[in-house]
This record gives structure tokens, C-alpha cells and sequence, in this order.
């Protein structure tokens, strides 16, 4: 499907994204890819599935919605996944021979949104160990820097900290005081090194599950919506927890310690022949 060719990323973005926990790649996708996750993301929001969840207040005058996981019924997010370069660049990326599917992630903050997607490391939400792992943040609208994803370099080197739930800031994964807590960073942005970037479609943020990231509200008179992909590479492993993983996965029967070897997680690199 993809009218980019396949070519390797250069050896700068993936000495970037081994660096610093992210990078961005220009043009990675074509009109046509972004027509296509526009109507998937469309579809989706017209249609929510029941992992959706809304993410900004009552009192916010926009609308910060997210969905998970529905690459399978949703046609056009199955064949952008399948079809578009995603697999090949994050096996370049991570430096993996092989790119197994984790999960699709639909963020859209509609005109007005306020609320901050607040700092946070998405790793410790999951049911995975390892390190070669990459996200891409995929936006269809072009995303001025001051809505942009924000990122702090370097964070991907650890440590865990504690994740906790957007709205209310309780600690539903982890018990409290069994990880670090997340530093102020909008009290002392000075003090980090600070990565985001002015986007327009087509173009990808890529960066690693354990990067802290967050993000900033959108003006009226614009949207951000965004598609994310989660891959995972060769070291991951199923990590199962004692608790609700976000997302779950309800039904998975992979021990602890095995491969993501499962049609839930299904390889995008090598393509089947």
C-alpha cells in the first residue's frame, strides 16, 4: 500500500532514537496512509469501543478521548498497520530482526482541549519486560510545537516511575512507594533536556516505552488527532502483572517469560513471504 519506498532510515534518526529514548522522522507516510488513518480515526471516534475512555474533565470546554487496541475491527487502522512501513523502520529503529504488534492507541484532543496529557513513561503501564520496544506518534492534523509531544531525553534509560491514573493521580499499578516518583517538570522545564517538534502529517515521533512524555492542551479552532503504534522487538517478553495492565488483555495465556509469540501481538517484520 505505502507509496514511500522502503528504504532504511538513516543512520542518524536510529543513533537519535538509541541516544536520546526518541527521534522524529519527516514524511514517513504518504497522502494516501493519511487518508486512510484520518477515516480509521473518523470511523473510531463515530463508533468507540468499550476500552475507550474519555481523559479531560467536565469542566473542559474540548474533549480529550482515547481508544485502545482495534486494529481489528477497524479496517483502515489493519491496513495502514500491515501495509505502511511502520514494521521495517522500527526494526531499524530498535535494532531487532524481528517487530511483533503490540497495540494501536487512538489519542484525538478536540478544539479547545485543555487538559495536559501529564508527564508519565508508558512501560510501567504494560504486562512486558525488555527493552527493544518503540512507539510511533502518528499525527493527521499538523500539530504546532506548543501542542506537540514533549519529551525528555535520555529518560529511557531508567528509572521506573511510578505511573498513575491521568485524572486523579492515584497509583493503580504499582504500590505506592515501589517506584520512583515522577519529578516536577513543568515546575523546572529549565532543568530538562526537552525534545518536541512542530509536526505536520505524515511525519512520526518515534520513541522508546520507558521515554517520559506528555503534552500540552490544543487551541479552539484546531484538533490533534493522533494515531499511535507500540512495537515490540526481540528481548520483550510477556511480564504478566498482579493487576489490570492498561490496556489489558483479557484471555492471554502466555507464561511468564515467554516471546509476545501470540495472534494478539501479531509480526509485522519480517512480512510473511
Amino acid at each position: 500500500m505505502s507509496a514511500v519506498p522502503d528504504e532504511p532510515v538513516e543512520g542518524a534518526a536510529v543513533q537519535a532514537f538509541q541516544r536520546d529514548g526518541a527521534t522524529v522522522l519527516r514524511g514517513l507516510f504518504s497522502a494516501a496512509e493519511m487518508a486512510l488513518l484520518v477515516a480509521g480515526i473518523e470511523a473510531n471516534l463515530a463508533r468507540p469501543s468499550a476500552r475507550a475512555k474519555v481523559a479531560s474533565g467536565r469542566g473542559d470546554p474540548g474533549l480529550f478521548i482515547e481508544d485502545f487496541c482495534c486494529w481489528q475491527e477497524n479496517e483502515a487502522y489493519r491496513r495502514f498497520i500491515f501495509g505502511s512501513r511502520l514494521g521495517a523502520v522500527a526494526a531499524r529503529l530498535m535494532r531487532s530482526e524481528e517487530v511483533r504488534l503490540y497495540h494501536d492507541h487512538m489519542l484525538t484532543k478536540e478544539s479547545g482541549t485543555r487538559q495536559r496529557t501529564p508527564w508519565h513513561q508508558d512501560q510501567p503501564y504494560y504486562n512486558i519486560s525488555g527493552t527493544q520496544n518503540v512507539s510511533f506518534w502518528i499525527p493527521v492534523d499538523p500539530v504546532p510545537r506548543e501542542s506537540t509531544l514533549e519529551l525528555i531525553a535520555g529518560s529511557h534509560r531508567g528509572p521506573w516511575r511510578m505511573p498513575r491514573s491521568f485524572l486523579d493521580a492515584q497509583a493503580r499499578w504499582f504500590p505506592e512507594g515501589s517506584l520512583a516518583e515522577l519529578p516536577d517538570i513543568e515546575a523546572h522545564r529549565e532543568s530538562f533536556p526537552i525534545l518536541g517538534w512542530a509536526l505536520q502529517p505524515g511525519d512520526a515521533v518515534c520513541f522508546h516505552m520507558l521515554t517520559l512524555h506528555g503534552s500540552a492542551g490544543v487551541p479552539a479552532g484546531t484538533r490533534r488527532r493522533v494515531f499511535s503504534v507500540r512495537l515490540l522487538g526481540d528481548d520483550i517478553r510477556h511480564e504478566p502483572r498482579a493487576w489490570p495492565t492498561s490496556p489489558e488483555f483479557p484471555g492471554l495465556d502466555l507464561p511468564r517469560g515467554a516471546p509476545m509469540a501470540h495472534p494478539l501481538f501479531p509480526r509485522l517484520w519480517p512480512r510473511a513471504a
